[in-house]
């Protein structure tokens, strides 16, 4: 095929080729020799890239070692070519004069690397020019899958292969053909034949897609390199994956719509954390759970993390490391911190992560209510000395008597517990008209604390009487279509996912929701809003309910939340976080 270099376009491109097999395979599993390239080079005037100042432009398609094309160009910049570019290139000013201006010369351009894959020597530099102009004369830029000859070769070749990177150093390495010169298509062609050279060491590294390549080019390290076979295998669909250690001990759980993309992201680039670095080190298998659709991923992903703990899993490691706050059984109750609930307790708030949220929900409630803060058990027959918060009217001092039980019901007890279960109206006001008083005074430091408070105790309260709406129901069946136009059915008891499945397109879902009820697990009531599964799954479950395609196909109880409830104050609590 023979070309030659003028002052305006020229294309050479045989009508006689295939299309490229591009718009058949995936792109990224598209073997390299089955891969069309568009190997370019440019020459600029210099400087940053803004849309101007490229002088050349030269670009060779190929595919399997042939060469499909050429296209070659001298460009009009539109502005002075430096005297030492003209020295560097041999470019002239009078050369480029007649020539078309970059504007012209985008359009054949952006068609002839359609579908194919854009080659550079430093790329970031060819294509960063070329993004500009297209940027500046209205054309959209159609991101094409990049490869870097230079990145390639600092993968791929050794320091004491070659003592730069550079393309003429890469070239006389290779002994190519074809030599750079500092012209545009002379530097293209010669840029075909490393890369050329450069794949066929590829395969040493198992690297024979576009996509490993893409990859390979990339900053990944020697772990993420050793061990990509890990992602091999895996199936293509929703499910959980665990990274096992040589012992077998799961060492990280995670989950995905598509488990064999999201594990070979682990060996990528993209992967940048440093605990991740160090788990990859110590991994030496991956297993995959398939599941039904994304709701059961995200339970099996919870509830293996709660059972073995993985080290480099930082959320939901410890779902059993939860605190209630509790109105205590006796005759002048008070507020305790508890790990678990027993089967007389009627009014509590939670559940908690920490003691010290729970803490913070209970420094609310003292403020606006005249629960007793004491924590001795006092007798509704024999009186107890005073503390000190008696003594400065803070307390009605039901120690001493001072207060009958039923009084203290109802002024103190009642409001907590209709908080819990009920309307929050008389903790919320309470607070509220405090930090009105507060800020009236200029104490916006105070002010700010008791919103904190506020913050702590709405949260808890919209949180457990929404959960407390779905774990009372006794089993719930809710379908949500599939991709294929099939249905995700779930089955939940108590809050608790109890079966998981998917119905076939064209085909009424009951047989399969029978099938799954039958096969279901057998979920017993509890105390307390999650009596059978943990906060966080409830919550997960709760998620996938109310989405707005989610249909409810069948219900025990009915699904519903108190009509005065703390749900009516998420407004408040939103301002109230926000302000945090």
């Amino acid at each position: 095929m023979s070309y030659r270099r003028s002052n305006v376009l020229h294309v050479v491109e045989p009508l006689f080729v295939q299309g490229t097999l591009d718009g058949v395979l995936t792109a990224a599993a598209t073997s390299l020799r089955d891969t069309t390239f568009v190997v370019v080079d440019l020459e600029t005037t210099g400087g940053a890239p803004d849309g101007g100042g490229i002088t050349e432009v030269g670009a060779v398609k190929v595919r399997g070692g042939d060469e499909l094309g050429v296209l070659a160009t001298l460009v009009n910049p539109g502005q002075p070519i430096p005297p030492f570019i003209t020295v560097l290139t041999g470019i002239t000013e009078a050369m480029v004069l007649p020539a078309p201006p970059i504007e012209e010369v985008l359009p054949p351009f952006l068609e002839f690397i359609q579908g194919a894959v854009l080659v550079a020597h430093n790329a970031p530099y060819d294509v960063g020019f070329l993004k500009a102009a297209c940027a500046k004369f209205g054309y959209t830029w159609p991101n094409p899958r990049v490869l870097d000859t230079a990145a390639l070769a600092r993968r791929v070749l050794l320091r004491d292969e070659v003592p730069n990177r550079k393309l003429g150093t890469l070239a006389a390495h290779f002994r190519t053909a074809r030599q750079p010169t500092h012209r545009a298509l002379d530097d293209a062609l010669a840029t075909v034949d490393v890369l050329h050279a450069m794949i066929g060491r590829l395969g040493s590294h198992n690297v024979t897609t576009v996509g490993d390549a893409i990859e390979f080019q990339k900053a990944v390290t020697p772990t993420q390199r050793r061990k990509r076979h890990l992602a091999e295998g895996l199936p293509h669909g929703p499910g959980v994956y665990i990274f096992r250690a040589a012992d077998d001990r799961p060492l990280y759980v995670g989950t995905s719509v598509d488990i064999a993309t999201r594990v070979r992201s682990y060996f990528t680039a993209a992967e940048k954390r440093a605990r991740m670095s160090e788990m990859l080190n110590a991994a030496e298998r991956v297993d995959a759970v398939e599941c039904a659709h994304g709701l059961e991923a995200e339970i099996r992903e919870l509830r293996l993390i709660a059972a073995h703990a993985p080290p480099y899993n930082r959320r939901s490691k410890f779902p059993e490391r939860v605190v209630w706050l509790k109105l205590t059984d006796e005759p002048y109750p008070r507020l305790s911190v508890v790990r678990a609930l027993a089967e007389g307790d009627t009014a509590y708030l939670g559940p908690f992560t920490s003691k010290r949220a729970a803490d913070l929900a209970a420094a609310a409630v003292h403020d606006a209510i005249p629960l007793r803060q004491c924590t001795l058990r006092l007798s509704a027959k024999t009186t107890t000395p005073a503390c000190a918060l008696a003594e400065l009217g803070k307390c009605a001092a039901p120690c001493e008597h001072k207060i009958s039980p039923e009084a203290y019901e109802e002024a103190a007890a009642a409001p907590f517990r209709s908080a819990t279960t009920g309307d929050p109206r008389a903790v919320v006001e309470a607070l509220l008209s405090r930090i009105s008083v507060l800020s009236d005074a200029r104490r916006y430091e105070d002010a700010a604390v008791i919103r904190g408070r506020l913050a702590a105790v709405l949260r808890a309260a919209v949180r457990m009487q929404r959960l407390f709406g779905l774990t009372s129901i006794t089993e719930l069946v809710a379908a949500r279509r599939a991709g294929d136009g099939g249905w995700e059915l779930a089955i939940v008891r108590q809050g608790r996912l109890a079966a998981a499945g998917n119905s076939p397109p064209r085909v009424h879902p009951r047989a399969t929701i029978e099938m799954l009820r039958a096969t279901a697990e057998t979920v017993l009531p509890g105390h307390g809003p999650v009596p059978s599964a943990t906060a966080e799954e409830t919550e997960r479950i709760l998620s996938w309910l109310e989405k707005p395609d989610t249909r409810l196909v069948e219900a025990s109880a009915g699904w519903a939340s108190p009509v005065r409830g703390a749900g009516r104050y998420r407004e408040l609590l939103r301002k109230a976080e926000a302000l945090a």
